[in-house]
């Protein structure tokens, strides 16, 4: 995609920038992207690692000749907080699809899980889930898991540094994670839920941190949007 002419107050975002965006829920992260490019007209633009639609928080976006660090960023730990819904699973791990029941999760005391949590942290090994953009052939699983279709992948090495209960009112349980790149905390979810033997999914998620960038410093779309018509209107005033 040939870049087209950009007006000076823009120029910065060529010549490359970082920025640090409070993903809304609903949005894919592509959906931001795109957003980027067509608020500031610069078509060079890339994100460092994927939220889903049903997850918000931090997604960091590079334009310009900053879309080279773009996989500095994408190595960095995460932290996310969220909450598992226990008693259910669901086929992609999250409510994507319908929660189906497994057994009431009522007895379930805190030391239980924190128990469970404690299974979970340090070097492990996940599985991904079937309803995810990782390629087998080519192919994003998630096409195949719509179809009903299971397709065999291999197991991932994560590291888990913390895994902490941080409000329990059941069915509900809320938590903080810090872990490595590529861990899923959808998977780590449905395997939290089967550790217990009640099965879980995760029903919410915030990304809080991306390595030191935190979702504090970060801007909503709408005050993204905004900085970038003020310049426009700076430059044609």
């Amino acid at each position: 995609m040939k870049q087209k002419p950009v007006i000076p107050a823009l120029q910065p975002f060529l010549d490359g920038k970082m920025l640090l965006l409070n993903k809304p829920l609903h949005w894919t992260s592509f959906d931001v992207v795109k957003k980027v490019r067509i608020t500031t007209g610069i078509s060079k633009v890339g994100h460092a690692g994927t939220l889903d639609p049903l997850a918000t928080g931090l997604l960091i976006v590079c334009t310009g000749a900053f879309t080279k660090k773009i996989n500095d960023y994408i190595g960095m730990d995460k932290v996310y907080t969220g909450t598992i819904t226990l008693g259910a699973t669901t086929a992609s791990y999250d409510l994507e699809t319908t929660p189906q029941p497994v057994a009431s999760p009522h007895h379930i005391t805190l030391p239980m899980l924190e128990q469970a949590a404690r299974l979970f942290t340090g070097n492990t090994l996940q599985m991904p889930p079937q309803h995810s953009a990782i390629k087998k052939d080519g192919k994003p699983l998630y096409l195949s898991a719509r179809k009903g279709i299971e397709v065999e992948v291999a197991a991932r090495p994560i590291t888990i540094h913390a895994f902490e209960i941080t409000e329990v009112a059941l069915p509900l349980v809320h938590f903080r994670v810090h872990c490595s790149t590529g861990t899923y905390i959808r998977s780590l979810a449905n395997d939290f839920g089967a550790a217990l033997g009640v099965g879980g999914y995760l029903s919410s998620l915030c990304r809080t941190a991306i390595g030191d960038f935190e979702l504090k410093d970060a801007i909503s779309m709408k005050v993204f949007e905004q900085s970038i018509q003020a310049l426009k209107l700076d430059t044609n005033g």
